[in-house]
């Protein structure tokens, strides 16, 4: 007979509790991305001072009353910051002001910023909207495919990482490799295996005028926007996008980059495979993956663990189990398990080069 035992009241309540505030996360997350998309955010970073609904929906030509409770919302989670204005009574909310901090603004409006955020509220947004698919593969152990994710996931995905690209990728996750910038400096061939929209590609090509760089992608609609970028960037002389494979290297290469996006291959291993002949006498492959640990103990009750290891469950598994040999490492393999794939790709010298708080960057050497 299975043992019973008494629920604890005040460790119930607290429970409820924190239930309650993700539950405030869960609808505040697509809010701000319906700001997001409407402009809504950039207009208060542009007022002069707080405005109330009325005001703001004559700046933007959006409907006042749902902008109304939108700003409620927004101040409620923190977003944006309610400066008064509430006159006592049943129109309190009606003539409310609220404005964005130096800090919001620079958050959900500066797409330069290290601290630039929005593209969060579109990649997870997009992600819950294949909770029927995952429902599904639940039952089946099946994955799913990159190319069947929502449309927002591929901009999204570019949005969320691009303020850590701007942030380190030149300054120092390339100078932890053995030799590499100065390759970089003189003139270097390089690969941007799972490049998306290209955004890595373009900031390597204009620190590095004096390399070439090929992007490769799986998905023919983000190899598409690659390219436009590459023109609006100016660099498309020394950058060449093309709608391949992992594996579909052609030529030798002083550097091989994948960017976030090892984790969510089928065959990890293949892919290195490949990148192991592709590299002239002294390159190297740079693997730059998500924070992840090899421990349970330190995913658990660490608030970025949660982000990823929920991120994972809903986009870099199925990813990953979508074709075989179906390793699904996921963005929470641990830096011993990535080690571990690139010595079954031949790898005899691999490292952690280099961590950050959102990152690690692995240095792959023949």
């Amino acid at each position: 007979m299975q043992e019973t035992t008494s629920v604890d009241q005040a460790r119930l309540a607290e429970l409820i509790e924190r239930i309650i505030t993700d539950a405030g996360a869960a609808v505040a997350f697509p809010l701000a991305l319906v700001g997001d998309r409407l402009g809504v955010f950039s207009a208060l970073a542009a007022a002069d001072g707080p405005v109330t609904a009325e005001q703001l929906a004559g700046r933007t030509g959006l409907a006042e009353r749902y902008l109304r409770e939108w700003l409620l919302a927004m101040a409620a989670a923190g977003y944006v910051t309610y400066a008064g204005g509430g006159d006592p009574g049943p129109e309190a909310k009606r003539t409310a002001r609220y404005r964005l901090s130096p800090e919001q603004a620079e958050a959900f409006t500066n797409s330069d910023s290290p601290g630039y955020v929005a593209g969060v509220f579109q990649n997870l947004t997009a992600a819950t909207r294949m909770v029927d698919r995952i429902t599904e593969v639940f039952r089946t152990g099946e994955g799913i495919s990159w190319h069947e994710q929502h449309d927002d996931m591929f901009e999204g995905t570019e949005r969320f990482f691009r303020p850590s690209y701007l942030a380190n990728l030149t300054s120092s996750w390339i100078p932890s490799l053995s030799g590499i910038e100065e390759r970089l400096d003189e003139g270097a061939r390089v690969a941007d295996v799972g490049c998306g929209f290209g955004t890595s590609t373009i900031i390597m090509a204009k620190a590095y005028p004096n390399s070439t760089f090929v992007g490769l992608d799986s998905h023919d609609r983000s190899i598409a926007r690659a390219r436009e970028r590459a023109a609006g960037a100016r660099v498309a002389d020394r950058v060449t996008f093309r709608a391949e494979g992992a594996t579909d290297l052609h030529g030798t290469y002083d550097l091989i980059a994948f960017f976030d996006c090892l984790h969510d291959m089928p065959d990890p291993v293949a892919a290195l495979r490949a990148a192991r002949p592709a590299l002239t006498p002294g390159g190297r492959v740079m693997l730059v993956e998500p924070m992840s640990w090899d421990t349970v103990e330190e995913t658990v009750g660490n608030p970025l663990g949660r982000l990823l290891a929920g991120a994972s469950t809903f986009v870099c598994l199925p990813s990953g189990l979508a074709g075989p040999p179906a390793y699904g490492l996921g963005a929470q393999a641990g830096p011993a398990r990535i080690l571990q794939v690139a010595e079954e790709a031949g790898f005899g010298d691999a490292r952690v080069a280099l961590a950050t708080e959102t990152n690690r960057v692995f240095e792959l050497a023949p």
